[in-house]
C-alpha cells in the first residue's frame, strides 16, 4: 500500500502526531509518579497497543517489564461479539506484581472486562488500566480506567496502532476511517 493509498483511507484527523506525543509524555510522568519505588509490569493488548505501549514505556522512569496478550472478540465484525478468546497468554507470572494493562481503545468494555477478571484471578498486587482512547458513548460495561489518553466520539478510528482490516496501523496520528470504507454494523 502506497502512502497515497493509505491517506485515501483517512476521513479526518482526530488527534495529530504532536498531540499524541504530548499526551504520552504526560501519561508517562503520571504513571512514573504513581509507581515510584515499585517495579511495574506493562501488559500490552495485541496488536493495537504496540505503538502506544512502546512510546509510553520510553517515558517511564520506573523499572518496568513488558508482556503481551492477544485477545479476540471481534473477528471480522466491527462490533464486539461478547465472546472473548485468549489467542496469546502472558509468559510472565503476575502474582504479587504491579500490573498496568495498556490498551489502544476501549469501546463497549466487554473484552476488557473479561480480561480484567481473568488477570485479577491471577492475584496481582495491583491491576490498573491505561488506555490511549476511550469511547464513553459505546460503553456497555463500566470498566474503571486509571489512565486515559483521549476520549473520542463513537467513530471508527485508525492509525497509531489502530487498524481497519490490518491496515493503517502505521499512520502517525489517529484519524476517522474514510466514510466510504466504514463497514456497516453487523
Amino acid at each position: 500500500m502506497t502512502q497515497a493509498e493509505l491517506e485515501q483511507g483517512v476521513g479526518e484527523i482526530l488527534i495529530d502526531q504532536a498531540s499524541l506525543q504530548g499526551r504520552v509524555v504526560e501519561l508517562g510522568a503520571e504513571i512514573s509518579a504513581d509507581y515510584a519505588g515499585r517495579d511495574l509490569l506493562l501488559v500490552g493488548v495485541l496488536k493495537g497497543a504496540v505503538f502506544f505501549m512502546a512510546d509510553l514505556m520510553r517515558e517511564l522512569t520506573v523499572p518496568c517489564e513488558i508482556d503481551f496478550m492477544a485477545i479476540s472478540s471481534y473477528g471480522a465484525a466491527t462490533d464486539s461479539s461478547g465472546v472473548v478468546r485468549i489467542l496469546k497468554d502472558l509468559d510472565i507470572n503476575i502474582a504479587n506484581r504491579d500490573v498496568l494493562v495498556v490498551e489502544d481503545i476501549i469501546d463497549s468494555g466487554l473484552t476488557l472486562s473479561y480480561l480484567m477478571r481473568n488477570l485479577r484471578a491471577r492475584k496481582p498486587a495491583s491491576l490498573e488500566i491505561c488506555a490511549l482512547l476511550t469511547k464513553p458513548e459505546r460503553r456497555e460495561i463500566d470498566v474503571p480506567v486509571r489512565y486515559v489518553g483521549f476520549e473520542i466520539p463513537n467513530r471508527f478510528v485508525i492509525g497509531y496502532g489502530l487498524d481497519f482490516a490490518e491496515r493503517y496501523r502505521n499512520l502517525p496520528y489517529v484519524a476517522v476511517l474514510h466514510p466510504d470504507l466504514v463497514p456497516s454494523a453487523t
